[in-house]
């Protein structure tokens, strides 16, 4: 039988900057990151994507305004949510993908909790376009207690894995510390599963426009996000480590990785915002009634 490189980390931690790779003692050497010289010899190897995720923080925090004036809007504060985990994972990223000369310790703590919120936070993005059906009213403390539920159920099992993985507490992982760095769980619950999440979001959005809303304009918004998604993975797995080479390594791809998927997410809420138009009508589920 042939070889396969499902549950292998060591080629993307190769090729890329994946916060996963800082769980792992050792990992192929590839383009290596030395950004800009500190004191005492060090580096700070990935400045732009440090100033990126700052702009995607402030950005998040102005859709996060600028949703809460949205009062009659379906599924506020279940998009509030999504945004509030965004900026968690911006804030991790920013010291898991900066290149921060971190202590082992701290920097495996904060990966912990940015895979785990990666993983809960499109999970929360995908029930969003659940809520968009009003099987369950919006903005109630069911609705919510769903998303918060099922969200911290993936982060805690997400994030423990992880944790586990750099801190070797109980030693099951241990075997992925060295190439091929082979870890099966995190690869289903980070590298898989979110795509499934995305992938159903997208199907539940398009029908919700096509068939319940009846509209076309909102796709735009919808397929630009997720193209924009997609440009900045191309970034991160594939063009990483051409870009890195050919600037001596001063940059690589997780900077336009980060820029494209803020971009994605801001599509994304301008696809929310404008489906939760007042002229744009929806028949609740088993009622003739039509509402705002």
């Amino acid at each position: 039988m042939g070889s396969t490189q499902f549950g292998k980390f060591d080629n993307f931690c190769r090729d890329s900057t994946l916060p996963v790779c800082n769980l792992f003692t050792q990992v192929p050497q590839g383009c290596q990151l030395v950004g800009i010289t500190l004191k005492g010899g060090r580096h700070l190897g990935n400045l732009g994507s440090i100033l990126v995720c700052g702009l995607a923080i402030v950005t998040s925090l102005f859709l996060l305004w600028r949703s809460e004036r949205k009062k009659a809007a379906v599924g506020r504060r279940e998009m509030q949510l999504f945004l509030l985990g965004y900026i968690i994972i911006e804030i991790c990223e920013i010291f898991t993908v900066g290149g921060f000369p971190l202590d082992r310790k701290v920097l495996i703590g904060f990966t912990g909790v940015h895979l785990g919120m990666i993983v809960a936070t499109i999970w929360i993005l995908l029930l969003n376009a659940v809520v968009g059906f009003q099987l369950v009213d919006d903005g109630t403390p069911m609705s919510l207690g769903l998303l918060l539920g099922s969200g911290a159920v993936l982060l805690i099992g997400t994030g423990y894995i992880a944790l586990d993985t750099g801190f070797s507490w109980t030693g099951h992982f241990d075997g992925s510390l060295t190439p091929p760095n082979y870890n099966p769980g995190l690869y289903v619950l980070y590298q898989l599963a979110p795509l499934v999440f995305l992938a159903i979001f997208f199907v539940l959005e398009g029908v919700l426009v096509l068939r319940i809303l009846g509209e076309k304009r909102p796709m735009i918004y919808l397929l630009s996000a997720g193209l924009l998604f997609a440009i900045g993975q191309i970034f991160q797995y594939v063009v990483s480590v051409h870009i890195c080479n050919g600037t001596g390594g001063k940059i690589n791809g997780a900077l336009f990785e980060t820029l494209f998927t803020l971009g994605s997410v801001v599509m994304l809420w301008i696809f929310w915002s404008s489906i939760t138009e007042d002229d744009w009508p929806m028949a609740t589920a088993g009622s003739g009634t039509v509402y705002d």
